[in-house]
């Protein structure tokens, strides 16, 4: 029988992971690539042209991003265009992953059925791109990393060594940009209704899946199901934060609406607080 012990290149790529995840550097003794060191970000900034890295500061476009991509490899990121690839070109090398505290993101549009019954195929193909395209702009601006955009939902997570420490925070404010750009808040009503979920706790972060030569990064567990949940328990117009991610946000949640909610696979509740935007006048 093969040992369910973790061999030594799976707890090197955990070490890994968990470093860059947590802190947004690789392990001092493996050490991070020269070019991506802190000492290096002047340079990079003075590279033409915009845009470039919101982490490292390298150019994606002109001259500047001919040079990234030629002697570095650096390219935007699948996961986040705002950000290079640095995660995935880790992700070829040291496939596995670890366990770190995250804050998670689910964004569903409610009532997609009858939405899509009255509407032509095409018609209600535009609505959804429509609605990844707004959503997703929103999601890179707060550093999320993106995880999947399916059917009628999107899914991010933030890690705090590339969203920072207050990635509770950042979470619970993406939710509530999603409504915004989705058109809840608008006197004329929504353009499309969403219901949002955010939960934070400890969750897998890796490479998993996919081909040898092309892994998929991630996330896995407990805590992406509960956020999961949660977004589906929201009703258009609402966002639904855990009380783990309030209390990860510092947020005293005065005057906002609370919930207990029996989620389905799950035998214990889960206390959520409930925000909804106020109409412009």
């Amino acid at each position: 029988m093969a040992s369910a012990e973790p061999d030594a290149h799976q707890l090197q790529a955990e070490e890994i992971w968990r470093s860059y995840m947590t802190t947004g550097e690789m392990p001092a003794y493996l050490g991070t690539p020269w070019f991506m060191k802190r000492f290096m970000r002047p340079v990079a900034r003075w590279l033409p042209s915009e845009p470039r890295c919101r982490i490292c500061d390298y150019p994606f476009e002109g001259v500047g991003g001919l040079l990234a991509r030629t002697l570095f490899g650096l390219v935007p990121s699948k996961m986040n265009p705002q950000l290079c690839n640095i995660c995935e070109m880790a992700a070829h090398t040291f496939r596995g992953g670890a366990e770190i505290e995250m804050s998670l993101i689910f964004a569903d549009v409610r009532g997609s059925t009858t939405i899509a019954e009255n509407k032509s195929p095409a018609e209600f193909s535009r609505l959804i791109d429509r609605f990844y395209q707004a959503t997703s702009k929103v999601l890179y601006k707060k550093n999320a990393l993106l995880e999947k955009l399916i059917g009628d939902e999107v899914a991010a997570f933030f890690v705090p060594g590339i969203a920072g420490p207050d990635h509770a925070r950042l979470a619970i404010e993406a939710g509530e940009e999603l409504l915004r750009v989705t058109g809840h808040g608008d006197q004329r009503g929504p353009w499309v209704p969403i219901g949002v979920g955010v939960h934070t706790g400890l969750a897998f972060v890796g490479a998993v899946g996919g081909t040898a030569s092309a892994p998929d990064i991630s996330v896995l567990g407990d805590t992406v199901n509960t956020a999961a949940r949660i977004a589906s328990q929201a009703g258009a117009g609402e966002l639904l934060f855990s009380d783990a991610a309030r209390a990860a946000a510092r947020l005293k949640g005065d005057g906002l609406e609370t919930r207990h909610l029996s989620l389905k696979g799950r035998t214990e509740p889960v206390d959520v607080w409930v925000k909804k935007l106020e109409l412009a006048r």
